[in-house]
């Protein structure tokens, strides 16, 4: 088994109970990483299910005087790039034997895309999911729903993405036998960060690719929104041993876990959190639901603190200028997450930069029409 350590940061935090399932878990990660055939039917159904691999668009007037590439992880089945996760875990726990998979969600797209592959393979899906997250994003709801899956509403604390996960894990430890936690950020308790790490390293490495095919050089930065990071970390992993390409993720200004946390443990992991002086976690704010989180990964916590990545916040006034912004000098409406992104990208010292466009926005356009 790995230490599942990122420097002081990650390991298991987690119930007695819990242990066996991560051990089995961790087992059979490693098994379908070294069998061939694991790979295959995750290429298979990247690339003739979910639309692999994305453009890579010039956004040519959304910033004069910069070439801001965009990775199009919005033009995904699903529209966002959680299928890339939600496939190659839906495949792992075939193979370890579950049939029944829960999920938690924030802005809901981990949510519709776990009941996407749920719906593929015929699993029985349970999604957790805040009552403020299920009101800003309905249509996800809705279409969740349509899939056949189980939202089940969270109705304490801020009514979001941590209470959400909080259920989520509820119920794992409740029915460990049969279930399989198909986790949705580069969070949680080893092996998940390097599971869900390596799932979205496909964004990466085919960014990489295209990049130098386009511009025929490497970028100064690369640029990606986090939450709890899994866009993000898939993105760097295609950079993170390019020394002159720089590393920038952007938080939400009132969910800054890097940026304004401290150590500690948050849903099983040691990282980088929103608390107070008592440990206490701290509730989070941001117009983007999938933003909304009080912790970070801990690859995340690991490369700040390394100096690799660097890490700053945008603001949902911010956010709303850069997602109407894009809308109307590019023709893309962009998922609220990646606004902050292109917030911060527009105002880099830099000429050549990629954006990971982790989504669409179709799910935000109530609340930024109410804005």
């Amino acid at each position: 088994m790995s230490t599942g350590l990122y420097g002081t940061y990650g390991g298991r935090y987690v119930p007695e109970t819990l242990i066996p399932a991560l051990e089995e878990l961790d087992a059979g990660w490693r098994e379908a990483k070294a069998d061939d055939s694991f790979h295959s039917e995750l290429h298979e159904l990247l690339t003739n299910y979910a639309g692999r691999p994305t453009p890579l668009t010039l956004a040519e007037r959304f910033a004069p005087g910069k070439r801001i590439y965009l990775k199009r992880e919005d033009l995904l089945h699903t529209g966002a790039h959680k299928v890339n996760n939600a496939l190659g875990q839906i495949v792992l726990a075939r193979r370890l034997g579950k049939r029944r998979i829960v999920a938690e969600t924030g802005a809901g797209q981990h949510g519709v895309a776990t009941a996407t592959v749920c719906a593929r393979f015929g699993l029985e899906c349970v999604v957790y999911m805040g009552e403020e997250d299920m009101r800003r994003q309905r249509p996800n709801v809705e279409r969740m729903g349509l899939l056949g899956a189980e939202v089940r509403p969270v109705d304490f604390g801020t009514k979001t993405l941590k209470e959400a996960t909080s259920e989520a894990i509820r119920d794992w430890i409740t029915n460990v036998e049969t279930t399989h936690y198909l986790i949705g950020s580069c969070v949680g308790p080893a092996p998940y960060p390097e599971i869900v790490g390596e799932l979205q390293s496909v964004i990466g490495r085919e960014t990489h690719e295209q990049v130098l095919a386009a511009a025929r050089r490497l970028p100064e930065v690369v640029v990606a929104c986090v939450g709890g990071g899994s866009n993000a970390i898939g993105m760097f992993h295609g950079f993170v041993d390019d020394a002159d390409v720089r590393l920038v993720g952007v938080e939400a200004a009132g969910a800054a876990s890097l940026g304004t946390g401290r150590a500690g443990v948050l849903h099983g992991s040691r990282s980088s959190i929103l608390a107070d002086e008592d440990g206490q976690i701290a509730d989070a704010h941001s117009i983007s639901a999938g933003l909304d989180y009080p912790g970070v990964g801990p690859e995340h916590a690991f490369l700040r603190d390394s100096g690799r990545a660097e890490y700053v916040g945008a603001t949902d006034e911010e956010a709303l200028a850069a997602f109407r912004g894009l809308a109307r000098t590019e023709g893309i409406i962009p998922a609220l997450e990646p606004s902050h992104a292109l917030a911060r990208a527009k105002e880099l010292e830099a000429e050549l930069i990629v954006v990971c466009l982790s989504g669409r926005g179709d799910k935000d356009l109530a609340e930024v029409l109410s804005q």
